[in-house]
């Protein structure tokens, strides 16, 4: 994940703060279960390329040999899996 979890809550708070501000919402419960669910989607949502990047790591292990004789670059081969799975799965990058 490319962002600290310290980073996403303040993220979090932020967001909260402001829609709050602008009349996007109107807290009728606790704040903090509001600021904890903004957190949690954004870390889901962040999550999602990790996840994929693991997928393509472990699709490519299939091909360890070809890659350490030097037949195949790895990281062109990556990049390649990734925007494949990402296009099929819908996934924006």
């Amino acid at each position: 994940m490319r962002l600290s979890k310290e980073r996403v809550r303040h993220i979090s708070e932020s967001l909260a703060s402001r829609l709050q501000q602008e009349g996007q919402v109107a807290m009728v419960g606790d704040r903090k279960a509001f600021v904890e669910q903004i957190d949690h989607a954004i870390l889901e949502e962040l999550s999602v390329e990790d996840r994929l990047n693991a997928e393509v790591r472990q699709l490519l292990k299939t091909y360890e040999q070809d890659i350490e004789r030097g037949h195949v670059d790895y990281q062109r081969m990556f990049t390649m899996v990734k925007s494949k799975l990402a296009r099929e799965r819908g996934i924006i990058l």
